[in-house]
């Protein structure tokens, strides 16, 4: 498996479309409310739109597209929506993964699983060897996850594999195998979806360096044309990463924007 560099270390690839993007779907059940319908409405409609983004990611040239479906504070919600949330999870599970394989994209699942049912865990081990090989885009799904709850496991796993590690001798370098999407770059760009401005919780250690998106767009209403806009933002957007403007203006001509 390829390990990625550090954004911090290392200043990474960069081109004018992003080689990752990683999106908050927010605002399913306010599209739903606004429609008198009930937020569970919302929820089902969006699945139509992660099927479009995927599509316009893979046809694009993104190579890896990394979604929140749920995160670990997500279980605060009525428990009819998150039963809800749950059933949809798998039976998109279901419905999906062959449709992903035919297209060439490999699916990940990240966070903690153990607190689904058997029948969800089950699933995504079949999903994930199902399309194992398939390497036009990879496309992970965050269910469970929590940005603090990554680091902690990362320091977690770090610590048991290296037996009498002295805290001087923690680095990035040796902390970086052990986090959840250890296989992908860090993401290029981040949207949300729905108005609000925050991260979430989401992705915490990996969105040091990446360009924020922020769009009023229902999740719902998220199609082609409005991930376009957000390429089209970032496209014009100067990544510095800790270097100035005259330092890149120095730099030879290339792809980079």
């Amino acid at each position: 498996m390829t390990q990625h560099t550090s954004s911090t270390l290392v200043v990474p690839q960069v081109s004018a479309i992003p080689r990752h993007v990683a999106i908050i779907m927010d605002g399913n059940g306010r599209w739903a409310s606004k429609r008198f319908m009930p937020r569970v409405a919302g929820h089902s409609e969006g699945l139509g739109a992660v099927r479009k983004i995927v599509q316009e990611c893979r046809r694009l040239g993104v190579e890896y597209l990394t979604v929140f479906a749920f995160s670990s504070e997500n279980w605060r919600r009525p428990p009819e929506e998150v039963g809800f949330l749950m059933k949809l999870f798998l039976k998109s599970l279901k419905s999906e993964v062959s449709r992903l394989a035919d297209n060439d994209i490999s699916l990940r699942l990240i966070g903690d699983l153990s607190r689904f049912d058997s029948a969800i865990q089950e699933m995504v081990k079949f999903s994930e060897e199902k399309t194992a090989t398939c390497k036009g885009l990879t496309f992970t799904i965050a269910a469970n996850y929590g940005g603090r709850w990554d680091i902690l496991e990362a320091m977690r796993k770090c610590l048991a594999a290296n037996p009498g590690l002295k805290s001087e001798e923690v680095t990035e370098e040796l902390l970086q195998p052990y986090f959840s999407m250890a296989y992908a770059p860090e993401p290029d760009l981040f949207i949300r979806t729905g108005g609000e401005q925050r991260v979430s919780n989401f992705l915490l250690w990996q969105l040091a360096y990446t360009e924020l998106y922020f769009t009023d767009t229902l999740w719902p209403d998220f199609d082609a044309a409005e991930l376009h806009k957000a390429f089209d933002w970032f496209s014009q957007r100067e990544r510095r990463f800790g270097r100035t403007s005259a330092q890149l203006a120095s730099e030879p001509m290339s792809d980079a924007v």
